[in-house]
Order: C-alpha cells, then sequence, then structure tokens
C-alpha cells in the first residue's frame, strides 16, 4: 500500500458510496474520513483540516454547492465536486462556486486517477 499521508474528507449522503470510495481511497494510501450528511460537515472540516475535500452536490437539506460557500468560510482545503450531474452543469458549478474541480461518479478508476492529479497540481 502507497502511504501519501494525504487527508480527504468525503461528504455524501448516500452510505453505500461513501465506504466504497472510502475502500478504494485507502488502497491509494490517503487517510480518508467520511460524512454522510451535510449538516456537521463543516465543523468536521475545520477539524480535520484536509488536503482535499470530495463534495457530493445532490443531499438533501443542504446541497453541496450551497455547502461549498459555507466550509470554504471556515477551511482552507480544496473543494472538489463528487457528483452524478453532467459535465456541463459541473463545470458551470465549479466557475460559479469557485471550488477546485470536479470528479463525475461512476468510474472509480477515474476517480482514483483524478484525485492523484489534483494533489500533484495538474
Amino acid at each position: 500500500m502507497k502511504t501519501s499521508g494525504k487527508k480527504i474528507l468525503v461528504i455524501d449522503d448516500d452510505k453505500k458510496h461513501l465506504i466504497a470510495v472510502k475502500e478504494i481511497l485507502e488502497i491509494e494510501g490517503y487517510d480518508i474520513y467520511t460524512h454522510y450528511q451535510p449538516f456537521g460537515s463543516t465543523q468536521l472540516a475545520k477539524t480535520l483540516d484536509p488536503d482535499l475535500i470530495l463534495l457530493d452536490i445532490n443531499m438533501p437539506g443542504l446541497s453541496g454547492d450551497s455547502l461549498s460557500k459555507v466550509i470554504r468560510s471556515h477551511s482552507k482545503a480544496p473543494i472538489v465536486f463528487y457528483s452524478s450531474n453532467d459535465e456541463d452543469s459541473l463545470r458551470q458549478m465549479v466557475r460559479l462556486h469557485n471550488v477546485r474541480g470536479y470528479i463525475c461518479k461512476g468510474d472509480l478508476y477515474s476517480l482514483r486517477e483524478k484525485v492523484a492529479d489534483y494533489f500533484s497540481g495538474n
């Protein structure tokens, strides 16, 4: 197993998806922390001080795009939207909410690759 020492906070309302993402990224050597709802995630981001936040957009109660503004006011961690929305809408949301980028859900190989790209600066 690789050891990167990088902390990633994954916020998603789908608990099964959180488990899968955690397993995939831990194999790559990342320290993964998960949170299954938007509420409480701001304090968690502040406390953990992660190197990256993967944030689902479509969550009940408070959408990820709205939550990104709140998190950014309390944490300096870069935020990447991680969503099943189409790429055109994700690109637009990235520009609108001034986050680092986006990763489309569905392809776990792509998830590993794109997370590595964010850490390498690509």
